[in-house]
This record gives structure tokens, C-alpha cells and sequence, in this order.
């Protein structure tokens, strides 16, 4: 069988059985599906009631930078190292945002492929760089909040790392390809 295929036809159903399995090995077990179900959707709520703060937080600090000027001010106060990284600075407000909120970074990735072109060298790194990073920050903010971690020690710089090493490797590795 051809291994796109099976993988196809695996995707489409793993969900489902993986359903079975949980139903079946609840019987067995004689575990109440239904309340299992209702305490977990209440648990979910509960936890959607606490990261409003985080998320409004959040919201607010990408607003100002954004608004404020920074952005742009940090564009021009890095473009000439950028340069001569041969790093495109069309790029550096992706790399910025991309760590703090996922809808910024995809509303500035879109921005970028409308004016340089989705199947443009640029575009193609704007798309690599979201797929291949992560929104750190936002991340730990909310997540880390909602369940309490206020003491994240290596978290940070090594998800900022792991986000710089995503958005260096997605500049070399679209050079390579797409020359």
C-alpha cells in the first residue's frame, strides 16, 4: 500500500477509534461515561473562566506594541544587521510576534504574502517561520497561569531559544530550496 495513502486512511480514522477504545475501556472498567464527561466540560469552563485575565492581558501588550511605534522603530534600529545576516527584515515583525500571540503573527504573515507574494522567497520563510515556531509567551502566560506555575524557571529562554533556532533553520532551509 502506498504510504500516503495508509497515512490518509489512518488520519480519518483515528479519532473514531480512538473513541471506541476510551467508550469500551470505560464499560469495562463500569465508569459512568456520561458524568466522567459533564465533570470534564465543567473542569474546561472553569479553566476558560480563569485565562480571561491572561488572555486580556495579553491582548493589551501585543495592542501597544504594535500601535506604539516599537515595531517599526525596531525594524529600522536592526536592519542594518539584518542585512548583512541576509536575514529579510520584511520578516522581523513575524519573528517579534510570533512568541507573543498566533493571531498577530498569522494576520502579519498574511500581510506579508498579499504584498511580496505567497509563492515569493519571503512568503514562503513567513510560512515556514509560523509552522515551525511557537507562541511562547502566550503560552506561558496563559497556561502557566491557569494552572497555577508561577516559578517557570527554564521555560522561557528555552522556548525563546527553540523559537529563535525554528526561525533561523526556516531562513536557511527556504534558501536552500527555494534558492
Amino acid at each position: 500500500m502506498n504510504p500516503l495513502r495508509f497515512a490518509g486512511t489512518a488520519a480519518v480514522w483515528l479519532i473514531p477509534i480512538l473513541i471506541v477504545v476510551a467508550v469500551v475501556g470505560s464499560l469495562r472498567r463500569r465508569v459512568d461515561i456520561f458524568e466522567r464527561f459533564i465533570e470534564g466540560a465543567a473542569e474546561g469552563f472553569t479553566i476558560s473562566v480563569r485565562l480571561i485575565p491572561y488572555l486580556v492581558a495579553m491582548l493589551v501588550a501585543i495592542t501597544l506594541f504594535q500601535e506604539s511605534g516599537a515595531m517599526a522603530l525596531l525594524a529600522r534600529g536592526l536592519g542594518p544587521l539584518l542585512d548583512r545576516l541576509q536575514l529579510p527584515v520584511e520578516l522581523l515583525p513575524l519573528a517579534v510576534m510570533r512568541p507573543l500571540s498566533g493571531s498577530a503573527s498569522l494576520a502579519i504573515g498574511a500581510d506579508i504574502m498579499e504584498r511580496q507574494g505567497a509563492d515569493s522567497l519571503i512568503g514562503r520563510i513567513a510560512s515556514t517561520m509560523i509552522g515551525s515556531t511557537e507562541t511562547t509567551l502566550y503560552v506561558l502566560t496563559v497556561y502557566f497561569g491557569a494552572a497555577g506555575v508561577y516559578r517557570s524557571r527554564h521555560a522561557l529562554p528555552t522556548g525563546l531559544l527553540a523559537d529563535l533556532g525554528g526561525f533561523i533553520a526556516a531562513v536557511v532551509v527556504c534558501r536552500l530550496i527555494f534558492g
